[in-house]
């Protein structure tokens, strides 16, 4: 599914409301050579977001093939709305993409695969339509044998959607390949497979399955690296999508989580009436939820502190989230994952230093409970 040069479709959304495009553009290895956005159409990627490669963003597809002079391989939608509905007002775009020769990637519930009209088109043109999340007809119940392959197993949780698991994953992974240690990403939404390449996207499988297709993708990778980092999803507490985080976490049957959250936010994201619990009250659930699976505690936490303006501020955040957890902690977006790669490999195979706090024991002993692979 890898393209070199890419388009994609954020109108309206971008950049504060298009994650998905976000997180394409920063982490994905194509090219991002035109973003589709109406509202800021005539201004430049860079006018928007820092540290990604620029360029123009446009209102339509047909203008940015105007003004590309490349090849351009494929159209990414890089929005994906509360329910993963297709906005009609993208449709005369992603029309002129297939047209075009264009791949069309999306991550929304709605399968344009489904559609007869894409479906002909793209048939007529010879493109693909890659819903990436329609799931695997073969995925079934998990077995509860996760923790038999080799790597040790990290999970991302969070407190809230939208606070930077992905990110985190993302950045923990770099962190440990550039220490000279093989490590992957198990991508479980649709941003992370469309930047890996692979995976699959838990919040479209059958719920009963979930845990089954977390467990399949660490099977399929597991004896092939010494840690697995599992992309997190949503949030235990979350009124509408904590059946999916807690699927996540059985399947899995992490050795380690690494709780998310996101500086100053007191309500959940979309559903502002409930508040967010204490963070201590989310280290003691997510272990709580583990227990019975691994034993897994939180042994770091990664900060998003995107909102805040001066970096003494965001440092004296991370470092008071870092005593609610009792855990080292980070911005690894902003400051790196070094210290959240150190207590993994602090409490992994790679060392024996023991966990912070309380939970060293635990930690130890799901440790001793398995082979070195580095023996």
């Amino acid at each position: 599914m890898k393209h070199e040069r890419i388009v994609v479709l954020a109108h309206e959304k971008f950049p504060e409301r298009a994650k998905t495009a976000l997180g394409v553009m920063r982490y994905g290895d194509q090219e991002v050579v035109a973003v589709l956005d109406r509202d800021h159409s005539g201004q430049q990627i860079a006018d928007h977001v820092s540290n990604v490669t620029d360029g123009p963003i446009v209102s339509s597809f047909p203008e940015a093939r105007e003004m590309v002079d490349r090849p351009i391989d494929a159209v990414y939608v890089g929005i994906a709305p509360i329910g993963g509905g297709f906005d009609d007002s993208w449709r005369a775009d992603i029309q002129a993409g297939i047209e075009a020769g264009c791949d069309i990637v999306a991550g929304l519930h709605y399968f344009l695969g489904d559609n007869d009209k894409f479906a002909s088109l793209a048939a007529d043109n010879g493109v693909q339509l890659r819903d990436v999340r329609r799931p695997d007809d073969e995925l079934t119940v998990s077995r509860g044998v996760a923790d038999e392959v080799g790597a040790e197993i990290v999970l991302t949780v969070g407190t809230d959607c939208s606070v930077g698991k992905m990110s985190s994953t993302l950045e923990i992974v770099e962190t440990l390949r550039d220490r000279g240690v093989d490590a992957a990403m198990i991508p479980t939404g649709q941003t992370g497979i469309m930047i890996e390449g692979w995976g699959t996207a838990v919040d479209g499988v059958v719920s009963d399955f979930t845990a089954g297709a977390v467990e399949e993708m660490i099977l399929a990778a597991g004896d092939e690296y010494e840690y697995l980092v599992v992309e997190g999803q949503g949030s235990i507490v979350h009124p509408a999508y904590s059946a999916v985080t807690c699927g996540i976490l059985h399947g899995a049957m992490p050795d380690h989580l690494v709780l998310c959250h996101a500086a100053g936010r007191d309500q959940i994201h979309g559903y502002e009436s409930f508040n967010l619990p204490t963070v201590e009250t989310y280290v003691d659930l997510y272990e709580g939820l583990a227990a019975s699976v691994s034993g897994a505690s939180v042994v770091g936490g990664c900060l998003n502190t995107s909102g805040i303006t001066t970096t003494k501020n965001a440092q004296h955040q991370i470092e008071t989230f870092g005593e609610q957890i009792g855990a080292p902690a980070t911005d690894p977006v902003r400051f790196g994952a070094e210290a959240v790669a150190d207590a993994l490999t602090e409490t992994g195979r790679l060392g024996s230093q023991p966990n912070p706090g309380d939970r060293a024991g635990d930690d130890q002993w799901r440790c001793a409970r398995r082979t070195s692979v580095l023996a």
